[in-house]
């Protein structure tokens, strides 16, 4: 397993630098057996008892020391039911899961959230894919959030969880972007109306 301060989602690209002995060990047995790694969150209260598997799915660059830059995918969802350390790397016993339902959530709002992730501009969303909640939880950085994602067994419990942080983090980002196009002006943003300044 390997401990990241992120949560990786099924069907999510995770660009990856290699560097660490145990790390490059464990990336060159999945590659030899074309296996999978779990990407769990590291935080300072440990490690996360949820994560999702990941394969290699491109090597972008081999350097000579042993290093390694990759492109991972995620792919499975797990639960850890005991860690082992023998290992140079992490290790661990897990249970995989998937969602213990069909139901896919409201249809308008499963639109509406489709919109709202499309506007923040990450590029086109399908409403109807069973996987939505998956796709929108990209766009969020908040790693509390994306952990409860993770472990939630529904899509329609994820879509109602989403529709809750999703419009508050698309916000939240306009802000952002607002505050970086003004702070180059350093104050001086005389072609924005509002009141006069003495």
């Amino acid at each position: 397993m390997f401990p990241l301060g992120l949560v990786l989602f099924p069907g999510e690209r995770l660009p990856l630098h290699i560097f660490e002995d145990r790390y490059k060990k464990m990336i060159e047995t999945v590659e030899r057996s074309r296996g999978e790694f779990g990407v769990v969150l590291a935080s300072e209260k440990g490690i996360a008892n949820c994560g999702c598997t990941a394969a290699v799915d491109e090597v972008l660059r081999r350097y000579p020391d042993g290093r390694s830059d990759i492109l991972a995918v995620g792919r499975r969802r797990f639960e850890i039911n005991r860690v082992n350390d023998e290992e140079p790397y992490l290790r661990g016993d897990v249970y995989f899961y998937d969602d213990e339902d069909d139901a896919l959530g409201d249809p308008e709002i499963r639109r509406k959230l489709a919109e709202i992730g499309e506007a923040m501009g990450e590029g086109k969303i399908d409403a109807a894919d069973p996987k939505l909640s998956f796709a929108l939880a990209q766009r969020i950085s908040d790693t509390d959030v994306r952990q409860v994602l993770l472990t939630l067994r529904s899509e329609a419990a994820r879509i109602e969880h989403l529709a809750q942080v999703l419009p508050r983090t698309a916000a939240q980002r306009k802000l952002m972007e607002t505050m970086r196009t003004l702070a180059p002006r350093n104050g001086h943003a005389k072609h924005l109306r509002g009141p006069a300044q003495s």
